[in-house]
């Protein structure tokens, strides 16, 4: 503000004119309680500061506007670059800065400069346009072609409640749920939707929703072996995999044969053995038949990557 103070006694007491405060800050911050974006509106903004006032008054500095996103939630600038990878509660990241304040006449008084009938206009707060994207937090991803029994395998181990029925693509979006041992130990399972053939170019559902198990520190392949030829089905998986990425593939893993309730799997549960390097487990998660064993061995990878984990945590340091 550009004021001259004016009191009874000298109506020329000089410059008076207050600074303006700082515009506020847009900032994402995770929390627990936040389950998806769905609040988020396409533009947000913060607030400006409030102008300066005569008698050396600075004006107030606007608050910030911090909007809650979920756990596990990424940001891109718009050409894909990934600015925020935030997967801890509390983390925050500043979308964009607010402005400084301007300068009232008051600051630009000097020996030589009186009387300055000048003041300075607030910096312009920042502009940027983000994409944000929400990826699942599990430990163990969930992998298989539709109908392979993965919601059904998950309702098994957990108290997720997926869709279940006779017909592809039941999944249409990620499930989470959460193996609970008894020593209070919990493990995240992902049921990602069924993959297809080709679903690297865009066919079927499930390669759009595998950016869900790149967070995942193994893989659960689950296949119908009840099927003619179901290593072919692994076949296909590790492909689809593979062209979605590298290292995904590259995780460690557990082959889980599913449906052995069923008849004469015998013979193809054990060509699969013969053809493949990663364990197999052979369960029927519709019965519950070997569920444990598939549990028991889940549990094992998992504290196996987390002292890995630690062991590359304590070579950083």
């Amino acid at each position: 503000m550009i004021s001259f103070l004016q009191l009874f006694i000298n109506d020329r007491a000089g410059p008076d004119g207050g600074d303006g405060g700082n515009g506020g800050h847009v900032i994402f911050e995770v929390s627990q309680d936040i389950k998806d974006l769905s609040h988020v509106k396409p533009v947000e903004a913060a607030e400006s500061g409030e102008k300066g006032s005569n008698k050396d008054c600075c004006g107030r500095n606007a608050d910030h506007t911090v909007i809650k996103v979920p756990v596990g939630t990424i940001v891109r600038q718009v050409n894909g670059t990934i600015v925020a990878d935030l997967n801890a509660e509390g983390m925050m990241f500043i979308a964009a800065r607010g402005g400084a304040g301007g300068r009232g006449n008051a600051f630009f008084k000097s020996d030589t400069q009186q009387s300055p009938h000048i003041c300075e206009y607030g910096a312009l707060g920042e502009k940027f346009q983000y994409v944000l994207e929400l990826r699942s937090m599990a430990h163990v991803g969930l992998i298989g072609l539709p109908n392979a029994g993965k919601s059904t395998l998950l309702r098994a181990i957990s108290r997720a409640k997926p869709k279940v029925a006779s017909y592809p693509f039941t999944t249409l979006r990620p499930y989470i749920g959460m193996i609970e041992y008894d020593d209070y130990e919990q493990i995240a399972v992902a049921d990602l939707p069924g993959l297809v053939e080709d679903a690297h170019k865009n066919h079927g559902l499930g390669i759009q929703f595998l950016k869900h198990a790149e967070r995942c520190a193994a893989l659960l392949f689950i296949l119908d072996i009840s099927l003619d030829e179901p290593w072919r089905d692994l076949e296909t998986l590790r492909y689809e995999i593979s062209q979605f990425s590298q290292n995904l593939i590259e995780r460690p893993g557990i082959i889980i044969a599913n449906k052995i309730d069923l008849p004469d799997t015998e013979e193809n549960l054990r060509i699969l053995k013969e053809k493949v390097s990663l364990p197999v487990i052979p369960i029927s998660a519709k019965k519950g038949n070997n569920v444990s064993i598939l549990l028991r061995e889940v549990r094992i990878l998992y504290d196996k990557q987390l002292n890995n984990s630690k062991a590359d945590l304590e070579k950083s340091l």
